[in-house]
């Protein structure tokens, strides 16, 4: 049996913020670093599915203290708290963060993992629905940021996760504002660690991205599908693999974290043979996105607003498999 590493290595009274954190990997990833003894503020749209994460957080805490360690008194605070947030709204987000440091007097570690897309032919897509995308995948990953960062710059350390995509390294077709969106996600955390570097802060305050391949969550019964099928991949993996790259993070930072069995191999692919790669990357996903998959009406998702499906870490992304 493995060993759940997440309970030796200081995570424990850590002050983490996840965004995302209603289901899928966010969800996943609250979960643990509440069973690890971290104060979790668990941030999204249905902070009404928030209560389960929350109730596991406050039970792994036990009430410690987790203020501020130089505050004259420190407040005794239970190790969770779920928040209502869209991040493309920076008002939604400063909220969070507010909310963190008057709770629990610190942050240690920020997550920025909530994401959609919007797939089908460009053109057919929806300008509104693009837009809505690169908002939330992009703006909301740089809102979150230039929060933590000067946080972490005041504090003298912290670590900043930015869950992007191996489409942020390799591109597909049908994804487009998605591709673009994690794209910036990756040059975003790239930039970070160049300006952290050159002002001798990278050994102190650490910027993460993490690339997950195609994995079995909700993320494709939420995302806008304009392309008449019924979209799902066929070799889904277990969304543990990323929850568990992300808590890792929080205690073994590392710069880019590719997830998934071949994540890694294709992004190398990619490096060395671009042109090959991205042709077998479009053969392969319009066969099993525009020919096999099975008809089905056009639909924004949960772009827009919330939605009632999806609210576990799994999904049902196999079903074609």
């Amino acid at each position: 049996m493995q060993k759940d590493e997440s309970n030796d290595l200081g995570l424990r009274d850590k002050v983490v913020v996840i965004t995302g954190a209603s289901s899928g990997f966010g969800r996943g990833a609250a979960m643990k670093f509440c069973k690890a003894g971290a104060a979790v503020v668990l941030a999204a749209r249905r902070d009404h599915l928030l209560s389960e994460p929350e109730t596991a957080c406050l039970g792994a805490s036990g009430g410690r203290d987790v203020g501020a360690p130089d505050a004259p008194a420190a407040r005794t605070a239970r190790g969770g708290r779920a928040v209502h947030c869209d991040v493309t709204r920076p008002e939604d987000v400063e909220a969070v963060y507010r909310l963190a440091i008057a709770e629990f007097g610190r942050l240690d570690v920020w997550v920025n993992n909530a994401g959609i897309g919007a797939l089908g032919p460009f053109i057919d897509v929806p300008m509104a629905d693009h837009e809505q995308v690169v908002r939330t995948n992009l703006l909301g990953t740089l809102y979150g940021s230039w929060l933590a960062l000067r946080h972490f710059r005041a504090q003298g350390h912290g670590i900043l996760i930015n869950v992007a995509s191996i489409l942020g390294k390799v591109p597909s077709p049908y994804y487009h504002s998605y591709v673009a969106s994690k794209h910036g996600v990756v040059g975003l955390s790239a930039s970070l660690r160049q300006e952290l570097e050159e002002e001798g802060l990278a050994d102190r305050i650490h910027v993460c991205t993490v690339m997950p391949a195609a994995f079995d969550t909700p993320w494709f019964d939420h995302a806008a599908n304009f392309t008449g099928h019924d979209i799902h991949p066929e070799h889904a993996g277990d969304p543990d693999e990323v929850v568990d790259a992300i808590v890792r993070l929080a205690f073994a930072p590392e710069d880019e974290v590719p997830v998934g069995k071949d994540a890694a191999s294709r992004i190398r692919q990619h490096r060395m043979m671009p042109d090959r790669t991205e042709h077998k990357q479009a053969d392969r996903v319009h066969e099993q996105f525009m020919e096999n998959a099975p008809p089905a009406p056009a639909t924004h998702g949960a772009l827009f607003r919330p939605s009632p499906k999806g609210a576990g870490v799994r999904g049902n992304s196999t079903r074609h498999g």
